[in-house]
């Protein structure tokens, strides 16, 4: 018997569209805040990304990165809007794929949650940065700012036909780059999430208040990209489940915008939630595996595959969700940030899966 068959089901590869993932543990985007001035990756991404391949992941999904400069969340995210920042994003496509990982990208517009400090800086993602100090204007659907964050400028249509416009762009970028997969981002209080979710969302125009008008925006994202990115690739969504707050978004909503993403050809949902308001009751619940309470629900209404991200902290959670069917992949961060191997380490038997100059350590 194989390795694979002894390790379970999180083993088995999974084909979307003409891309063959070779197994179903995969890095979830970890936002490193790190790039250059320029938004292109430094070489502590190709030693961060380099080690999670060689561990041993089966799709590496590099961490948020801006579809444009004033799309930012902090002045120190990755960029993918020219062909400049593309070029040197193939260091990492390039490394990823050499290591038998299928490398993939999340692309972000950060809305009114843009233009602030670092983590670790000040007030971290709660501290704007002025304009005079190298922060820029930011955007939303109305005029509410997150949290102590600056006061957006309601987006006007030519605002949201950039919006859409830049993450077609970005999509080009990042096939020219080398990347398998792209992730629209439309959770965590970004901008997809911010036009979708009634909390942030305050229109009266065709772009607000009922559902329909709500997803429009993120639709025309999900349409725009999809039909840049070329057609053997896959397209996911970072999709959000619930707001976590009375008069947010939904499960039946998130249900009904599932449905609407498959009829545009999205592949694959990255479930999370929460985060579009500085509300601590708006923050998913700490609980394992959190996020595969809402599999079932949109993979029915969808039927495109679904892969939820943590809290999930260890490969046999990832293989009794698969085993049970509530998940076609899972997608685990803070773990690989701990430990670069993890996945490696669910091979015990298979030493060829390790790299050779690390067998003496077997």
């Amino acid at each position: 018997m194989s390795s694979q068959d002894v390790t379970g089901p999180e083993m088995r590869p999974l084909r979307l569209r003409d891309v063959t993932i070779p197994h179903r543990v995969w890095m979830s985007p970890m936002a490193q805040y790190s790039a250059g001035a320029d938004g292109k990756p430094t070489d502590w991404h190709l030693v961060h990304y380099g080690a999670r391949a060689i561990g041993g992941v089966g799709l590496l999904m590099v961490e948020a990165t801006a579809v444009g400069p004033w799309h930012r969340a902090t002045s120190a995210d990755l960029g993918i809007w020219n062909e400049e920042q593309a070029a040197a994003h193939r260091r990492l496509t390039s490394f990823i794929a050499e290591h038998g990982a299928v490398p993939a990208i999340q692309l972000l517009a950060a809305g009114r949650k843009g233009s602030h400090q670092a983590p670790w800086n000040g007030e971290g993602q709660n501290g704007p940065v002025s304009v005079a100090d190298g922060g820029w204007e930011t955007i939303g659907p109305s005029a509410i700012p997150f949290g102590g964050l600056h006061v957006p400028r309601e987006a006007d249509h030519a605002d949201i036909d950039e919006v859409v416009e830049a993450f077609a762009r970005a999509a080009r970028m990042s096939h020219l780059a080398g990347y398998e997969a792209v992730e629209i981002h439309a959770a965590h209080g970004y901008i997809v999430h911010q036009f979708l979710s009634p909390l942030s969302n305050h229109r009266t125009d065709e772009y607000g208040g009922s559902l329909q008008n709500r997803m429009r925006l993120p639709l025309r994202v999900a349409r725009a990209v999809r039909e840049a990115f070329p057609a053997g690739k896959p397209v996911f969504v970072r999709i959000t489940a619930t707001d976590w707050v009375d008069g947010g978004i939904s499960v039946d909503e998130a249900a009904t915008f599932a449905k609407e993403l498959a009829a545009v050809g999205i592949d694959l949902l990255d479930i999370s939630s929460g985060g579009v308001v500085r509300d601590r009751a708006a923050r998913a619940p700490v609980r394992d595996g959190v996020h595969a309470e809402f599999t079932d629900t949109l993979r029915k209404a969808s039927g495109l595959a679904v892969a939820p991200v943590g809290p999930i902290g260890d490969l046999s959670q990832a293989r009794e969700l698969m085993a049970d069917g509530r998940a076609d992949a899972v997608l685990m961060g803070r773990a690989l940030l701990r430990d670069p191997y993890l996945a490696l380490r669910n091979r015990p038997g298979d030493k060829v899966a390790w790299p050779s100059q690390y067998h003496r350590a077997l």
